[in-house]
């Protein structure tokens, strides 16, 4: 899959006036609050959608836009987050320039109805200890460890890490928002080994040079491979993580209300999603990569 600077910046170069809709959409995306990553997802989707057609879908007909989707469902049967990211793109664009109604007949994005894919705690150990690379065992048991999206870990600071209140600064992440999670005591350890080893300058996780940070490629990378060693028969992405974060953590004890402040989830129903595995007991708030080692065969 091309790179997603690579596709906006062919667009802008290849696609008269893409360059000023991108422009617009930076802005009034801002304007708005809303994340980096919604830019970036909308921005990569409509750069797609018009190098296909060489036009911008503002000059395209409901009919191509329609015979564009199926297209690519019929193709390489995108992923759902493609999809719900292009028809959400198509219709954030329409409306940024006042047309409502086209908007309104774009299709319908159904909310997912599968349940995530979880890891059992066997699988969990056998895939932090399978890297090689101090710096990705330590890299994949830290999302898990407190719940983080991939956005989230790739652009934490060394200064992020608050040893003294043992808490993870989490900043400008999904909504704009700022949070604090807590800093595992076990992952702390990994983490001291691996500064005093690799000595990063700025970003905990640094990519080809310490003056920039990992890559969300470089961390799909490090996934996929932990994975094949650990000889896992299902197929966890990086994001599965934080799904395993959060059931073990139901099923450990932690209460509803104090996970959807963890996982930084705006409405409670998005939590909820995780009680299918897992019982409510009284407000308890903990990481639960501290319990995962205990007893542990």
């Amino acid at each position: 899959m091309e790179k997603e600077a690579t596709l906006i910046e062919r667009a802008i170069k290849e696609v008269p006036g893409f360059a000023q809709i991108n422009q617009k959409l930076e802005r009034r995306v801002r304007l708005n609050s809303l994340s980096r990553s919604t830019f970036d997802n909308y921005s990569r989707s409509l750069a797609k959608i018009s190098l296909y057609f060489k036009r911008t879908p503002l000059q395209l007909s409901l009919e191509e836009i329609e015979d564009y989707l199926l297209l690519q469902k019929r193709s390489w049967q995108p992923s759902e987050s493609f999809f719900k990211h292009m028809v959400y793109g198509l219709r954030f664009l329409f409306r940024m320039y006042d047309r409502e109604a086209d908007a309104l007949k774009l299709p319908v994005v159904q909310r997912s109805k599968k349940l995530p894919v979880i890891l059992s705690k066997e699988e969990c150990r056998a895939l932090f200890s399978a890297p090689r690379s101090l710096k990705h065992r330590v890299l994949l048991s830290l999302i898990y460890s407190a719940g983080l999206r991939m956005c989230e870990v790739k652009k934490l600071r060394k200064s992020d890490i608050d040893t003294d209140r043992m808490l993870i600064h989490i900043r400008q992440s999904k909504y704009n928002k700022d949070r604090y999670v807590m800093l595992s005591k076990n992952i702390l350890i990994g983490i001291r080994k691996y500064l005093e080893e690799v000595q990063p300058k700025i970003w905990l996780f640094n990519g080809r040079t310490k003056d920039c940070h990992i890559s969300s490629s470089a961390i799909q990378h490090a996934m996929r491979e932990a994975r094949k060693k650990a000889g896992l028969a299902k197929r966890p992405t990086v994001h599965t993580l934080r799904h395993c974060y959060a059931t073990h953590a139901l099923e450990m004890g932690m209460d509803i209300e104090s996970l959807r402040k963890n996982l930084g989830h705006a409405n409670i129903r998005t939590t909820m999603v995780y009680l299918h595995v897992a019982n409510l007991c009284a407000e308890n708030s903990f990481s639960p990569f501290d319990r995962l080692y205990v007893n542990a065969q």
